[in-house]
């Protein structure tokens, strides 16, 4: 049993708000993404969705002028360590267990190199599996954070996604029980 859902996080005013603003189909997107990618390297499903789901709510919006600068984005923006510690706090309000919590923002915090002073850091298993993530569902230019997704279709897929880490969990339960 998961203390803290996909569907409690997105169900969560601040998840809501700042989820939106960096884009909530890139979110679940990368959600399914990391899903599928843990599972296939044998690493935790509920933090590696947690940690997908979340991992730009650290963004900031960089406008000059009424219009978004990308230059002055990738200049400055630190969104992954905003959002691993605005992460952390979501997950311990709501609930969540603190050891996956910890792993959850530290997979958000590596999940790009963009704010890293040199590109070699060396991720866990985990922190791979949502750069990853990330990664599969970009787009030129960061219009992936720009595509659209009507509010009851987004809750649907979460609690998809939802329903499909249950399952694999119950199924990675029997199979310890089994191998006990």
């Amino acid at each position: 049993m998961r203390d803290v859902t996909l569907l409690n996080i997105f169900e969560h005013h601040i998840a809501q708000k700042y989820l939106k603003r960096s884009g909530m189909a890139h979110a679940i997107a990368v959600a399914y993404h990391a899903f599928h990618l843990a599972k296939e390297h044998k690493v935790d499903v509920d933090i590696a969705a947690k940690a997908g789901f979340l991992h730009d709510i650290g963004h900031f919006t960089w406008y000059k002028n009424g219009k978004w600068d990308y230059e002055l984005y990738r200049k400055n923006d630190i969104h992954p360590i905003k959002g691993a510690e605005r992460a952390h706090k979501l997950l311990i309000r709501l609930g969540e267990n603190p050891v996956q919590a910890k792993a959850t923002s530290l997979a958000i915090l590596f999940h790009t190199d963009s704010f890293l002073p040199s590109n070699d850091i060396v991720r866990t298993p985990l922190q791979q599996v949502v750069k990853w993530a990330d990664e599969k569902d970009e787009e030129e230019g960061g219009n992936h954070h720009y595509r659209k997704i009507d509010h009851e279709r987004a809750k649907q897929s979460i609690i998809r996604l939802d329903k499909m880490i249950d399952g694999e969990l119950k199924k990675n339960e029997g199979e310890t029980q089994l191998l006990s």
